[in-house]
């Protein structure tokens, strides 16, 4: 299987879907514990949830899972967040912390699937960002991931539903902060915040170089808002993510208002 898929499209907008993979190389996989094979910390339903909602954008998606590597952790593995838990550029552990790995990947092991893996995801969204940003004189990145709502290793109490995340605002316009934002707070059926939590990880932060032309914003939704459990299989519900789509068509629409800001 190839690391990563793009559809190009016409708009200023690139979804980018880094934490979505499932598939584990064989290599791979023969190190997971049994805890490891189940692929718990993966952004689930994520291709699903955001399927048709934007005609014309681009999407670019890492195919394997982040526990081969995390394409959304700088290639240093220096920590996005210092002084809070967190798991690293190859997780050892669950998000409860829990070992994955039979035998722990080494530092060979490491820069292997740094070169076929995280480069090539990477190499992908950066020719997109550039075309992009080349025939709009802009680009937009909406950085798309979920989580789990309640994970007391990581994080206190419960999610709100939508977390917006732009690097405490050095990553995009403050327009189109304010419009993802207000569009969310104005929901009536999910809770919300800005720069709580997850302020944007490496992709965010990386590209999002509004100076340049390119903005860049996170959105963490919490799994509860669309699927029917937040334990395998992890299924969507219906009703909820009907809801929940409909209001990121509205923060799309909203996104796309700015548009004219940012050229």
């Amino acid at each position: 299987m190839d690391p990563v898929s793009v559809i190009q499209g016409s708009s200023p907008l690139i979804l980018a879907q880094p934490h979505s993979g499932t598939w584990v190389p064989s290599e791979v996989a023969a190190m997971l514990n049994e805890k490891g094979a189940q692929l718990l910390d993966t952004d689930w339903r994520i291709p699903e949830l955001y399927d048709g909602l934007l005609e014309g954008a681009t999407t670019v998606r890492a195919n394997f899972n982040r526990y081969v590597i995390d394409a959304n952790r700088p290639p240093d593995g220096e920590s996005l967040y210092p002084g809070q838990n967190t798991t690293g550029l190859v997780p050892m552990a669950t998000f409860d912390d829990h070992p994955i790995w039979v035998q722990a990947p080494g530092k060979a092991q490491i820069a292997h699937r740094l070169e076929k893996y995280h480069q090539p995801y990477h190499t992908a969204l950066q020719a997109e960002i550039d075309r992009v940003r080349t025939q709009h004189g802009f680009a937009v990145l909406y950085d798309c991931h979920s989580i789990r709502s309640s994970i007391p290793y990581l994080f206190d109490g419960r999610l709100p539903d939508l977390n917006i995340g732009t690097n405490s605002g050095l990553s995009c316009s403050p327009v189109l902060e304010r419009a993802a934002a207000d569009c969310c707070a104005a929901s009536e059926d999910f809770t919300s915040v800005l720069n709580g939590r997850f302020k944007g990880g490496w992709t965010t932060r990386h590209y999002g170089q509004r100076e340049n032309g390119v903005h860049a914003v996170q959105m963490e939704i919490a799994q509860s808002a669309y699927l029917d459990s937040e334990m395998p299989p992890f299924a969507v519900s219906a009703q909820k993510s009907a809801q929940l789509r409909a209001l990121l068509s509205r923060v799309f629409q909203s996104i796309q208002q700015t548009f004219g800001d940012l050229k």
